[in-house]
């Protein structure tokens, strides 16, 4: 069934072809093709075969779920004459949209057809709906992800509760409220300037903090505030737990918002980061005026911090350490149960109040001391729980590094490839700095696989490669 739903992606790319009639819709329909026949034929195979999915499959369900559309996403690009592209090159960019992460190897983006460009768009948006559903209604039934930690932590309502008695419910909850904020951003950005085809592509990306873009320049081809203003509001709501935005629309009032620490600490930190990027970019005078340095410095600080990726100037070359910092706040990324990546700020604020409790015990070794969120106590095993997401996400960054020097790369492009894909965010440094092209294939297997980790959380594939799971 998920080989037939795959499939239908393909039909809107053939539609937008028709309508700018500039070729290329027949790898649509060829991919169309071969995914409803082989998931027709697996559906009539296997209908009489029926077993309880329990807790332990729900982890290889969830893994081979965004393994399996990613390389059914690659068919139609690897299919391309106008592309080109290599099997791995495929790979990498249908990986990099459904999962949001925005690392493209596509170079000449502006001369691309249109059903192309919409098709790019389009997967990063039904990614990002799928990484909502997955963070808010199946990782906390896996008892794993950052909406399980916030289940556990947040009072009132939505303490131990779903949004909506079924997961199914859920889901399409939770469906209604990302489709009307898309709606919302595609016509703010049509209003402030962009051609239609432009805003609705450029919302998906936003709202989906996926990062793709239709231009070459990304955000930067319109050098239009408005437009970057627009773009700063839409990525600052999509990095916003949904489950808040489902209690703000049901109950009418942003109360639950302004009580919530996460949310409290993540526009904190919204806020410093842009003020700390801008400050630097004016002292570094790395723009001719101050209001240049604002206007580039909120903007890639809140596209990095929340995981997008948009730019508006290539920050991989500006000056000093501005850009390994942009890099460091892509590791806090968004809130729990939103589209972005990243460690999350539950999980920031979790590791702070551990760090301080041991310290406090430094000086009074018999005290007892309890970590605390919006006034409850939290669990000591979701605390063990985020030491260890911590710890994992460190190692993979070490072993992604070396991976990636050990396949020729520079120890700049293979640090912070290596985080940019793992947090979601994409952009990177060194010779990934412009695009991920020019990467070795080696280099773009590793990534493909650290695009995945990172979506998923970490632990979805960790426990899997762990002898013991396959013990029955």
């Amino acid at each position: 069934m998920l080989l037939v739903l795959s499939s239908l992606m393909m039909l809107p790319p053939v539609a937008i072809g028709l309508i700018y009639q500039d070729g290329d819709i027949v790898p649509f329909l060829e991919g169309f093709a071969v995914l409803a026949l082989l998931g027709l034929i697996l559906s009539i195979a296997f209908r009489k075969t029926h077993a309880e999915l329990r807790l332990r499959s729900g982890f290889l369900v969830v893994g081979a779920a965004w393994i399996i559309v990613g390389l059914a996403g690659a068919i139609p690009l690897y299919l391309s004459d106008h592309l080109n592209l290599s099997l791995i090159d495929a790979i990498f960019e249908s990986v990099s949209g459904l999962t949001t992460t925005g690392a493209t190897i596509m170079t000449d983006i502006d001369s691309l057809p249109h059903s192309i460009l919409f098709y790019r768009q389009q997967i990063q948006w039904i990614g990002g709906m799928g990484i909502i559903v997955l963070a808010v209604a199946v990782l906390p039934m896996l008892r794993i992800g950052g909406m399980q930690i916030f289940r556990a932590e947040t009072p009132g309502p939505m303490k131990d509760q779903k949004l909506t008695p079924r997961i199914t419910e859920t889901a399409k909850t939770l469906w209604y409220i990302y489709l009307g904020i898309t709606v919302i951003c595609a016509l703010a950005y049509f209003m402030a300037g962009m051609n239609l085809f432009d805003a609705v592509g450029h919302a998906f990306s936003t709202v989906a903090i996926g990062g793709f873009s239709t231009h070459d320049a990304s955000l930067g081809y319109y050098n239009n505030s408005l437009i970057e203003s627009i773009a700063i509001i839409f990525m600052m709501i999509a990095g916003i737990n949904f489950a808040s935005h489902f209690l703000a629309w049901k109950n009418a009032t942003i109360r639950n918002y302004l009580v919530d620490t996460e949310f409290k600490v993540y526009m904190g930190f919204m806020f410093f980061a842009s003020v700390f990027v801008s400050l630097l970019l004016y002292v570094n005078n790395t723009y001719d005026s101050l209001y240049e340095s604002i206007r580039h410095g909120i903007f890639h600080a809140i596209s990095v911090s929340t995981t997008t990726g948009f730019t508006t100037d290539g920050f991989y070359q500006w000056p000093g350490a501005l850009p390994l910092i942009l890099i460091i706040l892509a590791t806090v990324g968004g809130c729990a149960g939103s589209t972005a990546g990243g460690i999350k700020v539950i999980r920031i604020i979790l590791l702070y109040k551990l760090s301080l409790r041991e310290l406090y015990r430094l000086i009074h070794p018999n005290g007892k001391y309890l970590v605390k969120i919006n006034g409850k106590t939290v669990n000591y095993r979701v605390l063990d729980s985020v030491s260890a997401f911590f710890v994992q996400f460190l190692f993979l960054v070490v072993v992604f590094t070396i991976l990636l020097a050990s396949f020729g790369q520079d120890l700049t492009t293979a640090f912070s490839a290596s985080i940019a894909c793992l947090t979601n965010m994409g952009p990177a440094l060194g010779e990934a700095g412009p695009h991920f092209a020019n990467l070795s294939e080696g280099t773009k297997w590793v990534l493909s696989v650290a695009m995945i980790f990172g979506r998923l959380e970490l632990f979805t594939l960790f426990v899997m490669l762990i002898p013991a799971y396959w013990e029955y």
